[in-house]
């Protein structure tokens, strides 16, 4: 839930962080390709809004869901350093932790982007870092060999496109139904390797290059009309004739 300050501005500081439900899509799939694949599930989490130790708890739910709905280790960069974060320092952070963990990736799944800033850039950095080919706004994927075959959906018709592995695909919510992980494993979640970094134990984290200046919660207002009257039937003429004199109302 969004909350403003008196001013209006919105407040960042207290917004609790989660999965974001397009991520959740991202790990759901992930576990259908893992059989396919015969690899290995990993999660890079970069935390790009701080003070980390206030947002430590959000983080550590955030992760622990990611391990319970089948991740198999997680890695997670916690560095106020880098808070708040933009999309080139989140980019360039998970490239570094794929590189310090020698993680040889076959596939490399995001959501689609962010629910907070929605700009859909950081796979598409990923991708030109590692110089891997990169598909975007995927609801179905298929993998043949060494090679997948995506469905994109760009709203007006679907795109059907080839790519080889190894690859970065960002999907949609479209690609599938998560389901919510068995008691079973939520207990062997906690099981699961973890590891916590920080910047300085990376090479080639980009600084933020973007600054957020402002950011205001979104007011509606909203006309408000009293229709009054004596009698039900002048109370409903009147509101009829408000409705067509605001053109909500047409004969």
């Amino acid at each position: 839930m969004i909350r403003s300050l008196q001013d209006g501005s919105v407040d960042f500081d207290n917004i609790p962080l989660k999965l974001s439900d397009v991520d959740r899509n991202a790990i759901e799939e992930s576990t259908r390709l893992k059989d396919i694949l015969k690899g290995k599930i990993y999660s890079v989490t970069v935390s790009t809004w701080g003070p980390i130790s206030k947002r430590d708890k959000d983080i550590k739910m955030a992760v622990q869901e990611g391990l319970a709905k089948g991740v198999d280790e997680a890695i997670i960069l916690e560095d106020d350093s880098i808070t708040p974060g933009d999309q080139i320092t989140t980019a360039s952070a998970i490239v570094s932790i794929i590189n310090k963990f020698n993680i040889k990736p076959d596939l490399i799944l995001a959501g689609e982007a962010t629910v907070d800033g929605f700009s859909g850039q950081v796979a598409g950095r990923v991708a030109t870092k590692m110089n891997l080919p990169f598909v975007s706004f995927a609801r179905k994927i298929d993998l043949n060999g060494n090679k997948a075959v995506v469905e994109r959906d760009l709203e007006d018709f679907v795109e059907v496109v080839e790519t080889q592995l190894p690859a970065v695909i960002s999907v949609t919510r479209e690609i599938n139904s998560p389901k919510p992980p068995t008691l079973i494993q939520i207990r062997m979640a906690s099981k699961k390797p973890q590891h916590v970094v920080k910047v300085s134990d990376l090479v080639g984290v980009q600084r933020q290059k973007k600054k957020l200046v402002e950011a205001r919660v979104l007011t509606v207002k909203r006309k408000q009309t009293m229709i009054e009257g004596k009698s039900l039937e002048e109370t409903a003429d009147k509101l009829i004739a408000a409705l067509e004199q605001e053109g909500a109302l047409r004969h």
